[in-house]
């Protein structure tokens, strides 16, 4: 799977030794800005998995950019530095802030950052996937219980008897239970 990238430096020459870096090894340049105005709009239109960014920069610098993008894309962005450990630390505490790579670069540290980059890009992706899940299934295990206390009370089943129905009815016409619910649901608020 081809990892998509943008880059945001000011310095051309950087830019292209890093376009070149990142190109060699596998990764997808989809575009570069040279500021961060031109850094948003590219993020709207090209959609990167990840952003390399520089901080310092013409018109609107990489911390307030990757503010916006968070905000708005919710992209994950990876620093460029020539700032010192200290000064950085400052810049860390954004929720999309991955991380940061000092200049002067080279593969053996920019490499290594967006392995590890991406790598938590993947886990995020993969926990929310999950957390959706567990929610659309406790969001239908909902639909099912507000269905069941309705023909508990419409027809005075036992809670077991009401969850019977939902079921047979579910496997006689091959439909999921909650579909089954739905339509219970409906049919006994619109005859009460």
């Amino acid at each position: 799977m081809t990892r998509k990238v943008m880059i945001v430096e000011d310095e051309s020459l950087i830019a292209i030794d890093l376009k070149h870096m990142l190109e060699d090894n596998g990764y997808e340049v989809v575009a570069q800005a040279n500021n961060g105005e031109s850094a948003i709009e590219l993020a709207f239109i090209h959609q990167p998995q990840l952003i390399l960014m520089d901080i310092k920069m013409p018109k609107l610098d990489g911390l307030k950019a990757s503010k916006i993008i968070e905000q708005q894309l919710d992209i994950p962005v990876l620093f460029i530095s020539a700032y010192s450990e200290k000064e950085l630390l400052l810049y860390m505490k954004q929720d999309n802030v991955l991380g940061y790579v000092m200049k002067p670069f080279s593969e053996k540290n920019v490499l290594p950052a967006l392995e590890v980059a991406f790598h938590q890009i993947d886990k995020f992706n993969r926990l929310n996937g999950e957390i959706q899940h567990k929610q659309s299934e406790l969001d239908k295990r909902k639909i099912i219980e507000r269905a069941k206390g309705l023909l508990m009370k419409s027809e005075h089943l036992s809670e077991e008897e009401a969850y019977k129905k939902i079921r047979n009815e579910s496997m006689q016409t091959q439909q999921e239970m909650v579909l089954i619910a739905k339509r219970i649901i409906h049919t006994l608020q619109v005859n009460s």
